[in-house]
């Protein structure tokens, strides 16, 4: 992976996943991280004004964009003191919803991976996953890293990777893993999702050595274990804590247990509930 896109709200949320961004650095192949903020502005909040009888003008318009721009600028100089000596930091300021920005963006930019924080500024107080990372998640052509706002940012060494072993018939959307494991070799904890599962350890990595995933995990030594928990997110939750993991990593949903990802509540739950970052692939 050679660039990570990271929109930024400059909520708390939003920062700390650019500073997760800044760590990563020291463990991938990553040259360059671009900081991302995208605003709209309706054309008719320009030409009419509001319940309020507020009518925004151009210039407040462009007054709005440069305190972004400042303020990226500002989180940049930070980032570039904590970053891998090396890796350019960049600035971007998109006047259009969220969503197209990513998605233009990671075009644009020729992102590898998008790293967000779980919410921000658009976030209900009440809410623990913000509906913008939801969208993005589903939309986004590229693997998306879900950063939770309490996450004490550390090392990765060991990485959970859940998925049904049955329904693992193609190792591609774990090219994506599989560079972040180049520069440094996590230990993988590959993680059967079957709640009617009662294997042992070696039961599980017999099973696995039919899968694509086997093959293609092989070089990293990985480990396999079944989930005996009828709760699958608790299960996942749990054995991640258990085994000191520091992230959580989800195949698509052809490959996983997710239905559909992003589109069930159990997708969501993972995201809503994980006290470690939660890798989607694509």
């Amino acid at each position: 992976m050679k660039t990570y896109l990271v929109p930024i709200d400059f909520s708390a949320a939003g920062n700390h996943a650019a500073d997760f961004a800044a760590a990563l650095t020291h463990q991938t192949e990553v040259e360059h991280i671009v900081l991302l903020n995208a605003y709209y502005v309706s054309v008719y909040e320009t030409m009419l004004p509001s319940a309020d009888m507020v009518q925004v003008t151009e210039e407040q318009i462009e007054e709005n964009a440069a305190e972004r721009v400042r303020n990226l600028e500002n989180l940049k100089k930070k980032l570039e003191k904590k970053v891998r000596e090396g890796v350019k930091i960049s600035t971007h300021l998109n006047r259009s919803h969220l969503l197209r920005a990513v998605v233009e963006n990671v075009s644009a930019k020729h992102a590898d991976l998008v790293i967000m924080g779980s919410k921000g500024n658009s976030s209900r107080d009440d809410a623990r996953v913000g509906s913008h990372v939801i969208r993005i998640a589903k939309a986004c052509p590229v693997p998306v890293v879900v950063v939770p706002p309490k996450y004490d940012i550390e090392d990765i060494k060991n990485v959970v990777v859940a998925c049904d072993f049955e329904k693992v018939t193609d190792a591609a959307p774990l090219g994506s893993f599989i560079n972040l494991l180049k520069r440094r070799k996590f230990n993988p904890l590959v993680v059967n999702i079957d709640s009617k599962a009662n294997g042992e350890a070696g039961d599980a990595e017999k099973m696995a050595e039919k899968t694509a995933l086997f093959d293609a995990l092989k070089a990293y030594h990985p480990r396999y274990f079944f989930i005996n928990n009828s709760n699958i997110i608790n299960g996942i939750l749990g054995f991640a804590h258990d085994h000191d993991a520091q992230m959580v990593i989800a195949l698509p949903h052809k490959y996983s247990f997710l239905q559909s990802l992003l589109h069930t509540s159990i997708s969501q739950q993972l995201l809503e509930s994980s006290a470690v970052p939660v890798l989607l692939l694509k």
